[in-house]
Formats: C-alpha cells, structure tokens, sequence
C-alpha cells in the first residue's frame, strides 16, 4: 500500500489554508460585483475601453470560477469531498477567463504588463487553491 495517500489526521495549516482560499475567492467575487455595477461612463478612458472590449461570456466565464470558487472555499473549509469537485468547476472557469482574455484581440491589446502579471497571478493562485484541495482529500482530510 502506498504510503503517501493513508489517511493522515487532520494538519493544523489546514485551517488556515481553507479560510485563506475562501478570502482570495471572496475577494474574486467582491471585484466581480464592483466590475459588474460599474458605470462605464464614470470610469478613465483606459479603464472604460477595456470594459467595452470585454466580451459578455469572458464576464461569465469570471462569474462561474469565482462563485464556485468562494462555494468550494466554504466546503473546503467544512472539510467536504465535493470541495475538490467544485474548485476545479472554478479553475475551468478561470482558465477559460484567461484563454478569454487573450483570444479577444482587442481587449489583449490594451492590457498594461501590470495587468497581465494580476491574471497570471490570480490563476496561479487559484489553481493552488485547487491543488490545496485534492491534496486535502488524498490525504483524508475531506468527508
């Protein structure tokens, strides 16, 4: 029997893990409400073309990974098997976001290298939170 996968008792980090994803996926879908009742007309000239050029299924594609997101955050933290099952819902999610981004030419063009590094690091992020979660349930953690 492989060793590595046994069921292990619960580690301390893990709490502190689970709450730390479910504030990064918050924090997803705060910036997801403040983009989504934004007033195009009230933001600079930058700002409002790149929210012109963002096509209406990237926008849902962001919704669907950060609201699945948060949901397997809060089931992560609850120590539910589903958790794993949702948060890769929400990787798929982001990474059609990411794909979204950049196959939209109009919108790529007027990404800034500080805006890129921001979408590197926000699908880094969540794939760890994905990576957190299997590892969870390898380790026996999740129920």
């Amino acid at each position: 029997m492989d060793e590595r996968f046994a069921p292990r008792p619960v580690a301390g980090w893990f709490y502190i893990g689970a709450i730390a994803s479910m504030l990064i996926m918050g924090l997803g879908c705060v910036a997801l409400v403040m983009h989504v009742t934004a007033d195009p007309r009230t933001l600079p000239l930058d700002q409002r073309a790149l929210f012109e050029a963002e096509p209406q299924w990237v926008l849902t594609a962001s919704s669907f990974g950060f609201v699945a997101g948060l949901i397997g955050s809060m089931l992560l933290l609850l120590r539910r098997r589903q958790a794993e099952r949702v948060l890769l819902v929400s990787l798929l999610g982001i990474v059609v976001w990411f794909v979204g981004i950049f196959a939209t030419p109009r919108l790529r063009d007027l990404l800034s290298t500080d805006q890129i590094a921001v979408l590197v690091v926000t699908l880094g992020l969540i794939w760890t939170i994905y990576w957190f979660a299997r590892h969870s349930r390898q380790r026996g953690w999740l129920r």
